[in-house]
């Protein structure tokens, strides 16, 4: 493809990428101050998955404040928070046993109370709506996979992919140029390690003296349960077995709607052993005797996983950049222990747009958005992130039980006792890829093999996600040297791929002569983008595939 067309270009005030809570709300934000005010705004937002929520994943108990801050009366609009939060539990397990811990010893802000177990996808697909009625132009199934930048290297907007190309990048019949969307200022908000924001924080060094960012892995089923075995608005967490106590993680359970339960399982992927398979971790933790009579007789009807943003305060980087900013989870926005995010996704959008309708209404030279940034460091998200700005270094670096306790008194002294905490603002140290040590000083896990009823291979719940790819197009995940996985990780850490990843994506296979070869499934990507984060020799880089390509999450 050495002669390509030249692409066609579009015209906007306002570029967003990613039609998650935090791009969605920007954009609704930037329509209503331009209502107000009596102007015009033009705001497209961009949208890999084949329709508004088709890739997004959480939990969800969802804190409304963010919502109510776009709209006040999202009650009577009808967004689909409907679920209240009636109980909350915490249980540390054991591998036989489940010890109850007394709501008395939470940190208040560990509360559910007021909020809501929902679909957050749902909500998403209700914002999508509000923005179209605003006037917004939404454009799913189309990836956003270049940064535009002028003449003096600032960002003007983003190319989507070119569509109908086969795996040896050659144009198909159906191949169609990918498209030029410019704008004044363009907004990023592709959730937790994107492509784009990986690229805009590198080129411009935004996590220059920040702490390096953490992240987890969520694995999530959608299970529809008997009703005497339904209790709505039960919200339950745990931490301990099926990990070792010097591994990061947890679980929740959360019942709503019409006999649904989330369950998911979250680990910190600063883990150190190569032979941990996370996905297993999760379907292992389904078979304690504390856990598996709520699924008993049910049905599991949709899977996912997802990496999340977990270096919280001291890791968010410099939030704007010539031309646009980063949003939501691109920026880092979770709650770890409250394990939320979408709250603060919607605010930060929210504040972006006010920075940017600002900074429209000035005249020459496009200002920066200088004031987005101090909104989000002096305001709710602020407020937010602070107090538990040690509770993931601390559970890092003194195991889960000392951890967590230790933890939870640095966040009783920010919150009532003191206002401050003598430990101060702890450092994450090194970034997750270089936490695994060498597989000669691990030890491996044996796995039990899955029943099919309770308990599943990868690959059957991969067909429950609703993944899809075009199989002939180029592999979107991509390798620095494709001589590495074998040569470098197979001996060092027993190449970790083939158990990070949770959708059977890396393999090593042997042929019929011997020799060994890396295999990689890319039509079984469910766009999680661990890969992109735990790969020991970062030789990993994740692409965007063909928009409309990867799950399609139905209610996650």
């Amino acid at each position: 493809m050495s002669t390509l067309p030249p692409r066609e270009a579009m015209e906007f005030d306002v570029v967003i990428v990613g039609a998650g809570p935090a791009g969605l709300s920007a954009a609704i934000r930037l329509k209503q101050l331009a209502a107000a005010a009596e102007k015009e705004v033009s705001v497209v937002v961009l949208e890999k998955g084949s329709e508004i929520g088709a890739h997004i994943l959480s939990g969800a108990v969802i804190d409304p404040n963010g919502l109510a801050t776009l709209f006040p009366n999202w009650k009577e609009l009808g967004a689909p928070l409907e679920t209240t939060v009636t109980e909350d539990r915490f249980l540390f397990l054991t591998n036989k046993k489940a010890l109850r811990l007394p709501n008395f010893l939470m940190p208040p802000l560990m509360s559910n109370h007021g909020n809501y177990v929902a679909s957050l996808g749902n909500v998403c697909r209700w914002l999508g709506e509000k923005a179209s009625e605003l006037g917004v132009e939404i454009y799913p199934g189309f990836s956003a996979s270049e940064v535009l930048y002028d003449e003096k290297g600032a960002v003007i907007g983003v190319a989507t992919g070119d569509m109908g190309v086969n795996k040896h990048g050659e144009p198909k019949d159906a191949f169609t140029r990918g498209m030029e969307l410019r704008g004044k200022y363009t907004l990023i908000a592709e959730g937790a390690r994107g492509s784009l924001s990986k690229q805009l924080i590198a080129k411009f060094k935004l996590d220059e003296d920040r702490q390096p960012q953490k992240f987890g892995i969520g694995l999530k089923e959608l299970w529809e349960v008997p009703p005497e075995k339904h209790h709505p608005g039960l919200v339950q967490h745990s931490f301990g077995w099926p990990l070792d106590a010097r591994t990061g993680g947890g679980s929740f359970l959360y019942h709503y709607g019409e006999n649904l339960v989330s369950v998911g399982f979250v680990i910190h992927l600063s883990y150190t052993n190569p032979y941990l398979s996370p996905y297993d971790e999760f379907q292992r933790f389904k078979t304690h005797r504390a856990i598996a009579p709520t699924f008993k007789g049910g049905r599991r009807i949709a899977y996912g996983a997802r990496a999340l943003t977990e270096g919280g305060w001291q890791s968010i980087p410099k939030l704007t950049f010539p031309g646009g900013a980063l949003l939501g989870c691109a920026a880092g926005f979770m709650n770890v222990p409250r394990i939320k995010g979408s709250h603060n996704a919607v605010i930060s959008g929210v504040h972006a747009a006010d920075s940017v309708f600002a900074a429209l209404a000035e005249e020459g030279p496009t200002p920066s958005l200088e004031t987005y940034e101090k909104a989000v460091l002096s305001g709710p998200i602020a407020e937010d992130l602070k107090p538990v700005q040690n509770v993931k270094p601390l559970w890092s670096r003194l195991g889960t039980i000392p951890g967590i306790a230790v933890a939870g008194l640095d966040m009783w002294c920010r919150t009532l006792l003191f206002g401050w905490s003598p430990l101060g603002t702890l450092r994450h140290g090194k970034p997750d890829y270089a936490a695994l040590v060498h597989a000669s000083a691990a030890r491996p896990i044996p796995y039990p093999k899955p029943d099919g009823v309770l308990t599943f291979d990868k690959l059957t719940n991969v067909a429950f996600s609703g993944t899809a790819h075009d199989e002939d197009q180029p592999v979107h995940l991509k390798l620095m040297d494709p001589a590495i996985p074998i040569a470098v990780n197979l001996p060092k850490f027993a190449e970790p791929a083939q158990r990070y990843c949770p959708a059977g994506v890396y393999e090593v296979v042997r042929d019929q002569s011997g020799a060994t070869h890396f295999q990689i499934n890319a039509q079984n990507c469910v766009h999680c983008k661990t890969c992109d984060i735990k790969d020991p020799s970062q030789n990993i880089t994740w692409t965007c595939p063909e928009g409309g390509g990867g799950p399609n999450y139905p209610g996650m």
